[in-house]
């Protein structure tokens, strides 16, 4: 779901850690509200210092980000995280408290939420994320994917008009997966801008959202999934793979199959018109 208005404006932003390492070398890009973006490249590509910069917890060496018009020099990260929600690749950086439902309910009670409010959002984040039965639990007796969730539904529970998901599949087995993906694509067809930071690439291709692609702190890509990701030039420059699908596809081309296929369910439909065609 595209829209107009530019939610997120990143321009010219340049910003070097204290050990002298510039991370992020005048990167320009907006994001429109309800759009579904992930942001993808290699170890050191400069992907989680950028999204650091859309919650103020990393500040401009240079250049500025606007955030539904709010410069993020000039406010604190508690005044951002109202609009913006990050859920870390290390859960362990995020969780704190003695309890799964304590965790959920720490910022809403921070924001003011009444205690009505307060019980109704923790029950419905954490039926939907599989985590009831673990309401009573210390976050830290949990699995390393099911801790993940908690940091998950405890950004969820605000509910932040954007969601910016740091490697969120890591942990995560393949049932897991498939209802991130569906939940992700749910939340974004209701109106979210969802950010994802990931190398999963087979996850990416079954949302097939806008892709930015980094590398050495530089935005090298931007476009859909289908036109970035079936580009071997740039992927390899990114350091990922072609989708397995795609893989198979450019091994077809010789036999007049399109080279740009990502879906599963697109390439079915062409191999089975081919079946029915020579019939």
């Amino acid at each position: 779901m595209w829209r107009c208005s530019r939610l997120i404006e990143v321009e010219d932003l340049h910003f070097t850690y204290p050990n002298g390492v510039e991370a992020l070398k005048g990167i320009s890009l907006s994001i429109s509200d309800g759009e579904f973006v992930a942001i993808m490249g290699q170890n050191g590509a400069g992907k989680t210092t950028l999204v650091k910069h859309f919650n103020g917890l990393l500040k401009p060496t240079k250049g500025r980000v606007l955030i539904d018009g709010v410069d993020t020099r000039h406010v604190s990260v508690a005044t951002l995280s109202r609009k913006v929600g990050l859920v870390f690749q290390n859960p362990d950086h995020q969780l704190f408290s003695e309890t799964v439902e304590d965790e959920v309910s720490f910022a809403l009670k921070n924001f003011g939420f009444d205690e009505g409010a307060i019980n109704e959002r923790v029950e419905k984040v954490l039926n939907l994320l599989d985590l009831i039965q673990y309401r009573k639990v210390s976050p830290f007796m949990l699995s390393g994917g099911e801790r993940k969730r908690v940091a998950l539904a405890s950004v969820l529970a605000w509910d932040p008009k954007i969601l910016i998901l740091d490697e969120p599949t890591i942990g995560q087995d393949s049932y897991q997966k498939e209802r991130l993906r569906q939940f992700i694509v749910q939340l974004n067809q209701q109106g979210k801008t969802v950010i994802i930071v990931t190398h999963d690439i087979e996850f990416v291709v079954e949302c097939e959202p806008r892709i930015i692609l980094m590398k050495d702190g530089k935005v090298i890509a931007d476009g859909d999934a289908r036109e970035v990701l079936t580009d071997l030039k740039l992927v390899s420059e990114a350091s990922l793979i072609l989708p397995e699908i795609t893989q198979i596809f450019v091994r077809l081309n010789d036999f007049g199959f399109p080279r740009n296929v990502i879906s599963v369910y697109e390439a079915k439909q062409l191999i089975l018109e081919r079946l029915f065609w020579r019939r």
